[in-house]
């Protein structure tokens, strides 16, 4: 497995990089682009961790577990659901959600993040995992009560900080079967493994690139099991996939 993030000194320039034990190695450019070294490491300790990913595209996908189509009482479509979150709500590791509306339901869902590493157009699903540069933690922060209200989900899950990501994106890893955790305030709200989604990622990524053009850096979040529930000012969460390091972020209001 190797490991990729956004990093910055306190005060300084963010770069890209790939952390290799206790250091960073500085990447030219964004590592989904297939990024060389510039030679130049820095040590972990002295850095900040960034939102590891600038995708062109932040995608996201509905009722892909059994149980969450049960607990929110929907119906399977048939097909895999898909629609798009602003880029512009991606949230750093350790960095805190501010709830848009602090009287409206606002809920956690924990999903595994797939990142597109190349062009994918009409690809097949054999084909799918070429064009998979490699995976991360992704929370799909929602707005319920606006969800419930409008007849599409961009605005509701949108808002700045509604998607948490990271802290790191891995390469050379198997995703078919790792176990998803989320906790609030330290209590197991979501336990699942990747195994029961309906639609796997490579079913995903090729559905998505029959219907839009996916670029290197773009991001699909898979969806999310049951457990769902509410979140509020104070709350301390963290997600976690696998034996990857855990995504954990704060909860306030905005504006507060």
């Amino acid at each position: 497995m190797r490991t990729f993030g956004a990093f910055s000194t306190k005060g300084g320039k963010p770069f890209y990089g790939e952390l290799i034990g206790d250091e960073v190695s500085v990447l030219e450019r964004p590592f989904w682009l297939n990024s060389e070294p510039t030679g130049e490491k820095i040590g972990r300790r002295d850095l900040e961790i960034g939102v590891p990913l600038s995708p062109s595209k932040l995608i996201a996908v509905g009722l892909n577990y059994a149980d969450h189509i049960a607990e929110m009482k929907r119906t399977p479509l048939g097909a895999p659901l898909i629609w798009f979150k602003a880029p512009t709500s991606l949230l750093a590791h350790k960095q805190d959600i501010e709830i848009a509306f602090p009287e409206h339901q606002t809920d956690f869902e924990t999903e595994l993040a797939v990142v597109i590493g190349a062009r994918a157009k009409n690809v097949s699903i054999e084909q799918a995992g070429d064009f998979i540069f490699g995976y991360t933690v992704g929370e799909d922060i929602s707005d319920r009560d606006l969800q419930k209200s409008e007849k599409q989900f961009g605005r509701c899950k949108s808002f700045d900080t509604y998607t948490p990501i990271g802290p790191f994106v891995y390469t050379n890893v198997d995703v078919a079967d790792l176990e998803i955790t989320f906790r609030q305030n330290g209590d197991v709200k979501q336990r699942a493994r990747t195994s029961q989604m309906i639609y796997s990622v490579a079913d995903i990524v090729s559905f998505a690139s029959q219907n839009l053009t996916l670029l290197p850096g773009d991001v699909i979040l898979t969806g999310t099991p049951s457990g769902v529930g509410p979140i509020r000012a104070g709350d301390e969460l963290e997600a976690r996939i696998g034996d990857w390091p855990a995504l954990l972020n704060r909860v306030g209001n905005a504006g507060s």
